[in-house]
């Protein structure tokens, strides 16, 4: 479809009439696809006007992106990447973007306002300094530790700064909300901020955890990084946009219902309120999550740059289908009206979609982070049970098998982890020595000791060596 010649839809509402109700701390591209789009829709029906957005930012490409949006009102290109056609629309949520400061005093100022009512966050999931070994809050990460002699420098303490003012004026406490996807967000969220206030001001800390409401919510909404690509198809539709977002048509938000401020009313633009948000959460973490980690590293293995050219391979796409049937769904509890089956079939059709463009480097990023968080728990959860965990093995015989720097063709891997040139030593001497790269404790913890693991992994990655990718897929496909 010829998208150049289609119009741009536009707010559906006044924006002078909105007020801000909520600063945004992080404005990448998948806040802008997803909350940013929801309180567009809600706005457009003439609802929640008192919850316009600010977005806030606390590194150095927040600023840039303060620029660009300043530049354009404040509005975000949104281009839904349907197969049957793409879609464009400008989102009018945000109405201000604060000033981004090493001290982060304009940001501290605005959340201690009284009209701000929530405070969230898209931070990505290493953002909360999390100990992957023991899945708690790490005081000691070096960010952590300046920021207690120095404070108000990270996003967190930025948050306790403007809570300690609003507790001082006798202002009720903002809801904190973390939109990043991680399993049980808002725990980790309170962790982080209760962990961080307690170095400094532990009544301070005691009064956080017992006031501020920190709701656990899923998020899903594919969004690749925009480049030239994503550019072209800004200027195709007329419209020149640095930073322009594209996304999958499919988006989905479960929230805890415990905002105690109040809270914009996004049950009326399809946003789910349960209590049982740890459940679709598990759905989503492992099945969607754990599928990108899946067909990630053989992708990348096999010279293979998009995910929907990853899924034509039929190696890779049995390769899902029997991990996810045989041992990922298995380990999940049901969710309320929702069929597993029927789930990881949209996933598919979602990994498969040609018009999305999503690259298999960009899942390859941030292993470190993010297997202990999408793999090992299913992984844990199989061996308790006494139950095969071959597949999931597989995976992690890829992951180190990537991290030695070279496809299966011999082509060069860049660095694509912050912890690049330590995962990459310990691979490369895991070629010889497999349970050298188990003995990350901090990403497999006690499960480096287990045999069934050490086995199922050290046969999968010498075959890897050995034979390839695509032996080793066949292998376990059987």
């Amino acid at each position: 479809m010829n998208t150049s010649s289609q119009t741009v839809q536009l707010p559906g509402y006044d924006r002078s009439k909105l007020t801000p109700g909520i600063v945004h701390i992080g404005l990448g591209n998948f806040h802008r696809a997803h909350m940013a789009v929801y309180l567009d829709d809600l706005f457009a029906k003439g609802k929640s006007l008192d919850w316009a957005i600010l977005g806030a930012g606390v590194r150095e490409g927040d600023a840039r992106m303060r620029d660009a949006l300043l530049a354009q009102d404040c509005l975000s290109t949104v281009i839904e990447l349907d197969p049957n056609g793409k879609s464009a629309r400008r989102i009018g949520a945000m109405i201000g973007f604060i000033e981004v400061q090493t001290d982060n005093a304009a940001l501290i100022t605005a959340m201690a306002k009284p009209e701000i009512r929530i405070v969230s966050l898209t931070v990505t999931e290493g953002g909360y300094f999390i100990d992957p070994a023991t899945g708690e809050f790490d005081p000691t990460a070096p960010e952590i530790a300046a920021d207690a002699a120095n404070p108000h420098r990270t996003a967190f303490g930025a948050i306790i700064a403007a809570l300690k003012l609003r507790r001082a004026a006798g202002l009720a406490p903002f809801t904190v909300l973390s939109c990043d996807n991680l399993p049980g967000n808002g725990h980790v969220t309170k962790a982080a901020v209760c962990g961080l206030a307690r170095l400094s001001d532990p009544m301070l800390a005691e009064w956080i955890k017992a006031n501020v409401a920190f709701p656990n919510g899923m998020v899903d909404r594919i969004t690749p990084a925009t480049g030239p690509r994503e550019r072209a198809m800004a200027e195709a539709f007329g419209l020149s946009d640095p930073v322009p977002v594209t996304c999958e048509p499919f988006r989905q938000w479960v929230l805890e219902d415990h905002f105690p401020a109040g809270r914009p009313a996004l049950d009326a633009v399809g946003v789910t309120f349960t209590p049982h948000v740890h459940a679709y959460e598990a759905m989503k973490i492992r099945i969607l999550n754990g599928g990108h980690a899946t067909i990630a590293y053989p992708g990348g293995l096999l010279d293979i740059e998009y995910v929907h050219e990853a899924m034509a391979h039929p190696l890779i796409l049995a390769f899902l289908n029997k991990l996810e049937t045989t041992e990922i769904i298995p380990t999940i509890a049901p969710v309320p009206n929702t069929d597993l089956t029927e789930y990881y079939a949209q996933i598919v059709e979602r990994f498969s979609n040609p018009e999305v463009a999503d690259t298999e480097r960009r899942l390859c990023l941030d292993g470190s982070n993010r297997q202990p968080k999408f793999i090992v728990p299913p992984l844990r959860d199989r061996l308790a049970a006494g139950q095969s965990c071959d597949g999931l093995a597989l995976v992690s015989a890829l992951w180190c098998r990537y991290c030695t720097g070279t496809s299966d063709h011999g082509t060069h891997i860049p660095p694509n982890d912050p912890n690049w040139d330590a995962l990459q030593a310990t691979a490369l001497l895991a070629q010889s020595n497999p349970q050298i790269w188990l003995n990350q404790r901090t990403i497999y913890g006690d499960l480096a000791d287990n045999p069934t693991f050490q086995q199922a992994f050290a046969t999968h990655l010498a075959r890897i060596r050995d034979h390839g990718t695509e032996a080793a897929l066949r292998a376990y496909i059987g």
